[in-house]
């Protein structure tokens, strides 16, 4: 396809549910996450939430069967909106070859700017690189990178296979998807759901307000305790944060 104004290949409009690729006018107003979660869907609630559930399901089925053999990995976020050549998108590419000589197959959610460059790493470096990819109204696709990628519909889904098949998260700068990862992190390890598991923060100066509020508010007004800060790890030294994660798997501290 080709756009008239100028000449260039123009790639069309595309969405991917599972196994399905949808194009241009079939693409879909609304995606599945929204019709299960948004109460303006109640109407269906009686009519397809019982098929929804097998829907869900086998994407479960779908996630375990990949992922199950995968080596020790450790998941990677960061922003999709940054350009490659950003301070963190480097830092990315160096973590995830830094990762892939450690041993560690790198998990995404296989979208471009952090996510692409950590597959990048990993993938140069001669490791395995993954993609959890996500139906999403303004659809990425997985980037070029990914080894091994699956495309989830449900949100939930793809977040049970970040934690289950990664022995660490490390948050690279990034927007409201990040942070969500994070804290759900945090919240896993601070409720022991998981072990053993270290979550990493890198770019010192990009999260430090962050961190200084939670000290100023959270645990000075005793919503979180002093324990509690040492769930998270701040550093801007890739060597550093692999090491941190070996010593974990190892059972050191």
């Amino acid at each position: 396809m080709t756009d008239s104004s100028n000449g260039r290949s123009r790639v069309p409009r595309e969405r991917h549910r599972g196994a399905v690729t949808l194009r241009r006018e079939s693409i879909p107003p609304s995606t599945a996450d929204e019709k299960l979660l948004d109460s303006h869907h109640r109407g269906e609630w009686k009519t397809k939430d019982a098929w929804r559930a097998l829907r869900i399901l086998s994407e479960f089925v779908e996630g375990f069967d990949t992922l199950a053999d995968l080596p020790p990995a450790v998941s990677v976020f960061g922003s999709a909106r940054s350009s490659p050549e950003s301070p963190e998108c480097e830092m990315a590419a160096q973590l995830g070859a830094a990762l892939a000589e450690a041993g560690y197959a790198v998990i995404t959610g296989g979208g471009p700017g952090v996510m692409e460059a950590a597959n990048r790493g990993a993938t140069e470096a001669g490791g395995m690189s993954v993609g959890l990819g996500i139906e999403l109204p303004f659809e990425q696709g997985l980037n070029d990178w990914v080894d091994i990628g699956i495309d989830f519909r449900y949100f939930f889904v793809r977040k049970t296979m970040f934690v289950k098949y990664a022995q660490a998260f490390v948050v690279l700068p990034g927007g409201f998807g990040t942070l969500d990862e994070l804290f759900e992190a945090i919240t896993l390890v601070q409720t022991r759901k998981v072990t053993r598991f270290p979550v990493i923060l890198m770019g010192i100066e990009y999260w430090s307000g962050l961190l200084d509020w939670i000290k100023q508010r959270l645990l000075a007004d005793g919503k979180v305790g002093p324990d509690d800060m040492d769930l998270i790890m701040l550093t801007d030294d890739v060597e550093e944060a692999v090491q941190i994660i070996v010593n974990a798997e190892n059972g050191k501290r």
